[in-house]
């Protein structure tokens, strides 16, 4: 079996996000980047379903700028065995959305015929959770989403989700789409070695238009802040003056 693991190139988790002088953006001028979380996440559990013998071959694809192979080599130095680069250089002044990123991974999953396709849930620039659900409508496969243990018995897949009342397991008809949450399992680290080889693993770069996508960006970004510097805590004598700060002061009740 195939599997098709997405991955997106975000801002790290250990930087501080600034934002321009401006307001127009979010400013990357020497920010450092990094494989989207979620993202290794669906990277260790391909390469886990591969070292069990359920998977025979895992294709790692990312849509983005060409910076973005950086990503892609990650990927491959965890385990996968080969790539694919949706190039969207030439449209360095779109904003690509997550129904274009969900339209490219379609027809990347039309060519490459997988028999599970695993996404991270979110990725921590957006927040948006919205592209492995837009893929599995375009498709037609069933989901698995916020996946917390994903099981495979042969042509079917037992997805444990976490949702609000706790736990929910469904079984999939594979080919099918899940997204994987936190607890699905802890990724590894790439060794210098992989790291090595992985250069030398193939790397196929394709454009939208190669896909016949448009990615042209169908909302304006008005503007971008800051989120308000938090404030001190103050100490309350009493629950009534709890209540009385949370009612008039917060205005929470």
């Amino acid at each position: 079996m195939k599997v098709l693991v997405a991955v997106k190139r975000v801002i790290d988790y250990n930087v501080k996000i600034r934002v321009k002088p401006d307001n127009s953006d979010v400013d990357l001028t020497n920010v450092k980047m990094a494989m989207n979380p979620f993202c290794e996440i669906a990277v260790e559990e391909a390469v886990r379903l591969k070292e069990r013998g359920v998977a025979t071959e895992v294709v790692a694809v990312t849509i983005g700028p060409k910076a973005a192979q950086e990503q892609l080599r990650t990927a491959l130095a965890l385990g996968a065995d080969r790539a694919v680069h949706v190039d969207t250089s030439a449209e360095s002044d779109q904003r690509i959305e997550s129904l274009a990123v969900a339209k490219l991974l379609a027809k990347v999953v039309e060519e490459e015929q997988p028999g599970l396709v695993i996404v991270g849930k979110q990725a921590i620039d957006t927040d948006n959770n919205q592209t492995g659900q837009m893929l599995a409508a375009l498709t037609g496969m069933p989901q698995g989403t916020f996946a917390s243990e994903v099981v495979i018995d042969g042509d079917k897949a037992q997805v444990t989700r976490e949702v609000d009342g706790g736990l929910q397991t469904i079984e999939l008809t594979l080919p099918a789409i899940v997204t994987t949450d936190l607890r699905l399992n802890e990724p590894r680290y790439a060794k210098l070695p992989d790291i090595m080889k992985a250069k030398k693993k193939p790397l196929d770069a394709k454009t939208p238009a190669d896909l016949g996508v448009d990615v042209a960006s169908k909302v304006t970004l008005l503007k971008v802040e800051p989120p308000a510097e938090r404030q001190g805590g103050v100490k309350v004598g009493s629950v009534d003056e709890l209540v009385d700060k949370l009612k008039n002061e917060a205005k929470v009740l």
